[in-house]
């Protein structure tokens, strides 16, 4: 019982960890690292809190590096073309 505590304890708090760096994200800095999200509507950004509550590490590393546009995406199809 003990490692499923400790695993869902460390869920919540990885999801606590979400939650407060999405609201922060949604209000102010997705805007930042995509210019295309500028002016976004409320609808927009509630469509997107799940995922930056769940990818916040991710978006947390582009946002305090300073990226200002989307990364370009590397796969053999870009790179045929």
């Amino acid at each position: 019982m003990l490692i499923i505590e400790r695993i869902l304890t460390a869920f919540a708090a990885y999801l606590a960890a979400g939650v407060i760096f999405g609201l922060a994200f949604v209000a102010a800095g997705i805007h930042r690292i995509d210019p295309i999200a500028r002016g976004s509507s409320i609808g927009f950004r509630l469509a997107v809190f799940p995922g930056v509550v769940a990818f916040w590490p991710l978006l947390l590393r582009r946002w305090l590096g300073g990226a200002a546009e989307p990364p370009v995406e590397r796969n053999p199809h870009r790179a045929r073309a």
